[in-house]
């Protein structure tokens, strides 16, 4: 389960910096009036969270969460900041093998 784990930290790291530079594209998009930043970070970031869900289905299965804790998780993918938060509570769940 570690490598699962190891993952699934990737990439909601990875998420929540796409998350916060998705959020600064469209500052610059709707009060700047360029839509160029958005163009380039709107389907990066979709694609980084496509695989984001893939890796934490596979960590909740493996070890057996709820399916309103994993729902929640993958929800905190959505949030600015929430991923970093999220993905600190998994750990500890995790490592204490406690199911969320």
């Amino acid at each position: 389960m570690s490598g699962a784990l190891g993952r699934f930290r990737f990439m909601a790291y990875v998420v929540g910096v796409g998350l916060l530079g998705l959020v600064v594209a469209m500052f610059v998009k709707y009060l700047g009036d360029n839509p160029g930043m958005m163009a380039v970070v709107g389907p990066v970031h979709g694609f980084l969270y496509a695989i984001y869900l893939v890796l934490t289905v596979d960590l909740a299965l493996k070890a057996r969460w709820s399916l309103k804790g994993t729902a929640l998780v993958l929800l905190a993918g959505t949030i600015p900041f929430v991923s970093f938060y999220a993905e600190r509570k998994v750990v500890e769940s995790v490592r204490a093998e406690r199911a969320l």
